[in-house]
């Protein structure tokens, strides 16, 4: 039997390769295990298992569905692919104990995945995934067929969208949105976020647009990930069909990129600051700030202009999770994508951003760029990049200790006032310019980031990160 090994929230590998039948049941059997063997307070026992788009994935649910009912469970499966955020909202609705979602997320078409969702409604912290993990192989496999489990009422087959998207609907002002005419596109990028805004905003006075909504397991031959190199089509019909803002969400929909109505690229970062500066300045919301250390400096100003508590945290959303559950948090994000919103679940939402973008438009009266010069104007530019480079795991340890013990002097030419070392290195300088090196928790990956006022800038940091990682 092929070794298993979670990572962040639960178990991806390529599917037909390590993602087959024979190892899912292994892992659903162990998710059983561990969920009687340690149920929570409060809590039924109840699971709730979605899909996305990918090949198999709904197979793969329903083999989960039937091997979680066979263990005792009540099991609620979505009729259709659904947003990861909707699996999420309807775990902690029904109080169950658990959920499971069959999804790679941003990763190739090849991979699939088995992310498992604690009962608060966000990803399973570390503790629960090493006791998953820990329990594979150790009991003998209990299922019920499916046809059995309708029958007897244990499988419960349908859809999660009416009540998530009734949910979400209370989170913003919804009626101005209805009543702006807006036109909003949305690119999917081929994931299981086609459709929501359609049904969202229909027979309101917004017009929506979405762009790579076909169901297509490939997605198109890419990465459904919202990053820059993946907008081209769309980039190319807003350009001839012009749009207010046009939102990117990944393969299940839990993450945001976005563009512009005519096509430019708008960062992560920008929408992270555009929803915060709302939330504050237009809501008059208050609540700590949570954010990874690889996202943008602009919302440390942002926080400390208006008053507000700033936590950082290490890169990855369980992380930005654990905050929210402490309590009074307005707004987690990282550089990736992944934004949690006050009143809603500890988890990434990217259908509640597009919401949360439109609310934003129709309050301001403003385009997203004259938005985005406002805060320019207000905060300076904040330019930013990133590269992957490989880089062999054996040397990680050593290149890290040098990092640490072995700085540059300066960044561009201003001083470096600032290290943190507790999730890779980051160097901070005197004028705010900042250079971060950290490795892929999976595979042999360097990263690098930087952020600084120009692109010419980031560019000269970005190679200044290569150099020093040459040295080792």
């Amino acid at each position: 039997m092929s070794q298993i090994k979670f990572g962040t929230d639960g178990w991806r590998a390529v599917t037909a390769d390590a993602f087959t039948f024979d190892n899912l049941d292994r892992v659903a059997q162990a998710t059983a295990d561990f969920w009687k063997r340690n149920p929570v307070p409060g809590t039924d026992a109840k699971v709730v298992i979605g899909y996305d788009r990918r090949f198999l994935a709904d197979q793969f649910a329903a083999r989960s569905a039937e091997i979680l009912a066979g263990n005792g469970f009540q099991v609620i499966l979505t009729d259709a692919p659904t947003p990861t955020p909707a699996v999420s909202f309807e775990v902690k609705r029904n109080k169950a104990v658990g959920g499971i979602m069959l999804t790679a997320s941003h990763n190739p078409p090849i991979f699939n995945g088995f992310k498992i969702k604690a009962h608060y409604g966000g990803s399973a912290d570390p503790a629960i995934c090493r006791g998953i993990e820990s329990r594979l192989d150790r009991s003998r496999l209990k299922s019920i067929p499916l046809a059995s489990g309708k029958k007897n009422k244990s499988i419960q087959i349908r859809s999660l969208l009416p009540s998530y998207l009734s949910a979400l609907k209370k989170r913003v002002d919804f009626p101005l949105i209805s009543k702006s005419k807006l036109r909003f596109a949305h690119d999917a990028l081929f994931g299981v976020g086609a459709g929501m805004f359609d049904e969202l905003l229909k027979n309101t006075q917004c017009r929506v647009t979405t762009l790579n909504g076909q169901n297509n397991p490939g997605f198109g031959g890419i990465n459904p990930e919202p990053i820059l190199s993946n907008y081209g089509l769309s980039q190319a019909y807003l350009k001839k069909n012009p749009h207010d803002v046009c939102l990117v969400t990944d393969g299940d929909a839990d993450r945001v990129g976005g563009m512009d109505g005519r096509g430019n690229y708008l960062s992560a970062h920008q929408i992270i600051c555009l929803l915060l500066f709302h939330l504050i300045h237009n809501r008059n919301m208050s609540g700590r700030v949570i954010k990874a250390l690889t996202t943008s400096s602009m919302v440390d100003k942002l926080c400390d202009y208006y008053g507000m508590e700033l936590v950082e945290t290490g890169v990855g959303f369980k992380y930005i999770c654990e905050e929210m559950l402490k309590g009074d948090v307005l707004l987690g994000a990282e550089e990736s994508g992944g934004i949690g919103f006050k009143g809603h679940i500890p988890e990434r939402d990217g259908i509640l951003a597009g919401l949360m973008l439109l609310e934003l438009l129709a309050v301001s009266q403003k385009s997203i760029g004259q938005l985005c010069a406002k805060l320019t104007r207000r905060f300076g530019p904040h330019c930013y990049g990133r590269i992957d480079t490989r880089y062999p795991l054996e040397k990680r340890g050593e290149l890290m200790e040098f990092c640490r013990d072995s700085p540059p002097d300066k960044l561009n030419r201003s001083p470096i006032e600032t290290i943190k070392t507790f999730d890779g290195v980051k160097y901070i300088a005197r004028d705010g310019s900042w250079l971060m090196i950290r490795g892929s928790g999976t595979e042999p990956i360097l990263r690098i980031y930087a952020e600084t006022t120009s692109d010419t800038g980031v560019e000269k940091l970005l190679k200044q990160g290569v150099r020093l990682i040459r040295q080792v």
